[in-house]
């Protein structure tokens, strides 16, 4: 039965595709480390294809020794060398099973590491836009697609060509009008095959939408924040029943699709007994006349059972290479997809000492989604065309070595793209961010990460230990070094009171800790980094007063010497800010120091008034 397993490849037909000689290359190059071990691995498999052939020829010699009443000891030792043959089988077997294992372990090893790669250069814009999931899936369902390519569909091409030109030579050697017989049925064997093949592909790929729907389902639901919203305003019964729903239908389809395939191979064996039994029927003709000799009679039956297998196999290679190839462009859509944030091959570190922060007449505009993102990743149809919209227009400032930038403004007016202009999330489109007098452009990705730290309004956690996720800053830091940090932040208590300390596991996205806790901690991870530029973009807006008190004189030791760059939504807390910008619609529309801005009556005391009245009335806290 192992051997129609083999026939099951027909039941994922890929989407028929032209195989260019650039993605052979590009497959080849990605072989080529690996050559001496593939042709290892091809070379064994043709040694095992020819002792597969051996055993039945040697079995039909056994019976007309025995017919013909030979001594007993060339019946023993053709019954030895059939055993010798079957124990070096087994052994060529496992090693070549260890070969296929190493070789397709390694390619995945180099198709992920070369994805996970690529994808930490890309620009944040493609994370906004790729689901999760859809990119995951490139780095585990396709990688291992595409090296199925060596250590299956290669493997069984070779080992099945070899194992059909010997079979049909042995064959046509004892006999070629039994052997024509055989290939005569070779229509009426893959006729069903087919059939069953392309109705069970169809059930396959129904199943697997309905799989992708739910596991979708499950990734959202499960979530911290998925699951908070369902209990708040979504209706737990209505999901079971969605969710059930999509269960039944998979369930069916799998109960048609067992029956399909027991059919499918019940009428396969069927096929075979029956051209069995014409063999043995004409075969024992010729035996009876003295035109066959028992053995071969015996030989042939036994290089039956071997012929049709490779036979099909073969008719369905093609099916198997584009599967493969499928997997292979899929991982290269990925790896064509340029980054575009790309660091200079004579980029420089940022100078030594107090860093200056510029903005010279920065315009900029969030790229398309055709320039960051591909449509299979974001699971639409065609990707969104808007984009390339102007949100910052001419935005100009200097920020001294020592002092406090803030920002302030509507929401949406463009403060946090200025953020993230400043360590190269995004290049701008014209004019010029300057660290320390140096276009970031022109700076290495490492001296621009060392010498920034930015905490962000919503301060991401791995779900990893605390311990982890400072190490994340500065993974050299001390112990000592941690719990200044922690100390700093006002962490320290809260930390040590933990039944597992710094090895707590905050959980995913942090969710274990309350929101204070986790921007504080973020704050440790800040301080942890000594940076020599500080952003902090709505840093204390998750916290409440007393937590924000003690955060405030936690950053106000950090921030002592070094520049910075900060976003406000609290005005209260920018006041003693050297200069503060107010961006409305993507420009600075005023800039001064606060005395000086609530004197000159514009947005910005417009801001102050607002939001002064409306703690008095107890609107914000």
């Amino acid at each position: 039965m192992t051997a129609w397993h083999q026939l099951y490849s027909m039941n994922n037909r890929p989407e028929r595709r032209p195989l260019t000689r650039a993605t052979l290359r590009r497959i080849g190059a990605f072989a080529r480390p690996h050559r001496r071990r593939l042709t290892l691995f091809m070379l064994l498999g043709v040694v095992m294809a020819g002792l597969a052939v051996a055993s039945p020829l040697l079995a039909g010699r056994v019976v007309d020794a025995i017919f013909n009443a030979e001594p007993l000891d060339v019946v023993v030792t053709v019954a030895l060398t059939i055993a010798g043959l079957a124990v070096a089988e087994a052994g060529l077997g496992l090693v070549n099973r260890w070969l296929s294992a190493g070789l397709g372990e390694s390619l995945i090893l180099d198709l992920r590491t070369a994805v996970f790669d690529h994808v930490q250069r890309m620009p944040i814009a493609f994370f906004t836009r790729t689901r999760t999931g859809a990119l995951v899936s490139r780095l585990n369902n396709d990688v291992i697609g595409a090296q199925r390519a060596f250590t299956d569909t290669l493997s069984g091409v070779v080992g099945n060509i070899v194992t059909l030109l010997l079979t049909l030579t042995a064959m046509i050697g004892i006999s070629w009008q039994i052997t024509l017989l055989a290939l005569l049925l070779l229509p009426v064997f893959m006729l069903p095959a087919r059939r069953m093949g392309t109705r069970i592909a169809r059930l396959r790929r129904e199943a697997a939408d309905h799989n992708a729907a739910m596991g979708t389902q499950m990734t959202e639901r499960f979530s911290a924040p998925g699951a908070t919203l369902v209990k708040l305003f979504g209706r737990p019964a209505r999901e079971s029943a969605e969710f059930a729903s999509r269960a039944r239908r998979v369930r069916d389809i799998g109960v048609r699709s067992a029956m399909t395939q027991s059919a499918f191979v019940t009428a396969l064996t069927l096929v075979s007994a029956l051209a069995l039994a014409l063999v043995y029927g004409l075969g024992g003709f010729y035996a009876l006349r003295g035109q066959l000799a028992p053995g071969a009679l015996v030989s042939m039956a036994m290089l039956l059972t071997r012929l049709y297998a490779p036979l099909t196999a073969l008719a369905s290679a093609r099916v198997d290479v584009m599967s493969a190839v499928v997997s292979f462009e899929r991982v290269f859509e990925v790896l064509d997809l340029k980054p575009l944030i790309q660091e200079k091959p004579d980029a420089r570190e940022v100078p030594d000492g107090p860093v200056t922060v510029e903005f010279d007449d920065v315009r900029f505009a969030y790229p398309s989604a055709d320039k960051v993102s591909l449509a299979s990743l974001e699971e639409v149809a065609t990707l969104d065309s808007r984009g390339g919209v102007e949100v910052l227009h001419g935005v100009s400032f200097r920020a001294e070595p020592g002092q406090m930038v803030a920002l302030v403004g509507s929401s949406g007016a463009g403060k946090s793209t200025i953020a993230q202009l400043l360590p190269r999330l995004y290049d701008v489109d014209s004019g010029a961010v300057r660290l320390g007098g140096v276009d970031v452009r022109d700076l290495t990705a490492d001296s621009i990460r060392d010498t920034l730290g930015m905490v962000t309004q919503d301060g991401h956690l791995f779900h990893d230990t605390i311990r982890a996720n400072l190490l994340l800053a500065r993974p050299e830091a001390t112990e000592e070094e941690i719990w200044d940090a922690l100390t700093r932040a006002r962490l320290a208590v809260l930390i040590e009171s933990l039944p597992d300390g710094l090895d707590t596991v905050v959980g995913e996205r942090g969710y274990r800790l309350s929101g204070g806790e986790r921007q504080r901690l973020t704050i440790a991870r800040l301080l942890l980094a000594r940076p020599r530029v500080v952003i902090l973009d709505e840093a204390t807006a998750a916290l409440d007063s007393t937590s924000e008190a003690a955060v405030q004189a936690a950053l106000g030791e950090a921030l002592e010497g070094r520049t910075a760059v900060v976003i406000a939504h609290r005005l209260s807390t920018i006041r003693a800010a050297d200069l503060i910008l107010v961006i409305e619609d993507g420009v600075v529309a005023e800039r001064g120091t606060h005395a000086g801005l609530l004197a000159a009556g514009g947005r910005y005391e417009e801001l102050y008034r607002t939001q002064f009245e409306d703690r008095v009335y107890g609107l914000t806290s």
